[in-house]
């Protein structure tokens, strides 16, 4: 299944290559809200809770009021993650806050799995040059992306394996990376991290994950529903 992502910065919708250069910007959100609304699952991506720097989340309010989406990006702490739910997201994305000290947090994710519920939560497993990356994908932890949803799966319904070398590049993703996760866990797996054509999509369709697909879509690198002029680049 093909994902679309929304990644908010400013009130805005993005797209930055490796988490870092702006390389498209939109300020009509609901341009693609609407364009989204006929996908069972929509990612939305709040950068700038992700970054400390404030929020989105009148905006997500919005965007949730009118699309099934699941939300991520600076959630912390439980009672951030139920504000999100609160605010309509169907199931939050916890990445960072599930690793501590170099290693999986077992305690946070119990807790928070037990405040909000196994089948809400969507562990958030990031991966450069084979190890896992929390903090923007700045601050390297010493476990694989497969000890890591190993150690992680009795808290998260789900995971979204980002294989961040890839990210935003345009070339392609790691399928044989995404399907190491896929195999190391009985939950759910969505990916990301590079997914450019429809032939990868297939490809990990038929390996049963999901495919989330921003940089690709925001370009009109891939089209999907006929003629459709790209976001603008910055």
């Amino acid at each position: 299944m093909l994902i679309p992502s929304i990644d908010l910065k400013d009130g805005a919708v993005v797209q930055l290559v490796q988490g870092e250069r702006l390389a498209v910007r939109d300020d009509d959100v609901f341009r693609w809200v609407r364009r989204f609304e006929r996908f069972p699952k929509v990612q939305v991506i709040d950068l700038d809770a992700a970054m400390g720097r404030d929020d989105n989340l009148p905006l997500v309010r919005q965007i949730a009021a009118a699309i099934s989406c699941r939300v991520g990006g600076g959630i912390r702490t439980v009672e951030r993650a139920r504000e999100v739910l609160d605010a309509g997201a169907q199931q939050v994305i916890v990445g960072s806050s599930l690793f501590r000290d170099g290693r999986a947090d077992l305690e946070f994710a119990r807790r928070l799995r037990d405040a909000v519920g196994l089948e809400r939560i969507i562990g958030a497993v990031d991966s450069r040059g084979g190890k896992v990356v929390v903090h923007g994908w700045k601050t390297p932890v010493e476990l694989t992306a497969v000890e890591a949803v190993s150690a992680l799966e009795p808290f998260c319904g789900e995971f979204l394996y980002t294989h961040v070398d890839t990210e935003g590049l345009m070339r392609g993703t790691d399928i044989r990376a995404i399907l190491a996760v896929r195999d190391a866990t009985a939950r759910r797996v969505t990916a990301a991290g590079g997914i450019t054509t429809m032939q990868e999509i297939d490809e990990l369709d038929a390996a049963g994950v999901d495919a989330v697909v921003g940089m690709a879509i925001y370009t009109g690198a891939l089209r999907l529903d006929g003629p459709q002029p790209p976001a603008s680049s910055p």
